[in-house]
């Protein structure tokens, strides 16, 4: 008995090149960034409610893939958060 050498090579293809999330996106767009539009709040300690939307509830910061915001905006962000923290605003 003999086995049976199949002809179908190209139906051979990997699961990966069958899987959408190994595809190029082509429908990806920039989300802008909340607070480098024109008419944005300032990123200050003192502001408590602007730095509350960028806080979870348990008080920790949100990170920018979440929140869209820029990594310059972010670092600004972060060190006001901390500067609230450390003056018991926050």
């Amino acid at each position: 008995m003999a086995k049976r050498q199949s002809g179908n090579k190209k139906s051979r293809q990997s699961n990966f090149a069958k899987l959408s999330i190994f595809q190029p996106n082509k429908y990806k767009f920039k989300k802008s960034c909340p607070l480098s539009i024109k008419g944005a709040p300032k990123i200050d300690y003192k502001n408590i409610k602007l730095l509350k939307k960028y806080m979870s509830e348990n008080g920790k910061i949100l990170p920018s893939r979440i929140t869209n915001v820029s990594q310059k905006k972010q670092r600004e962000l972060s060190l006001s958060i901390k500067r609230a923290r450390n003056l018991a605003l926050l």
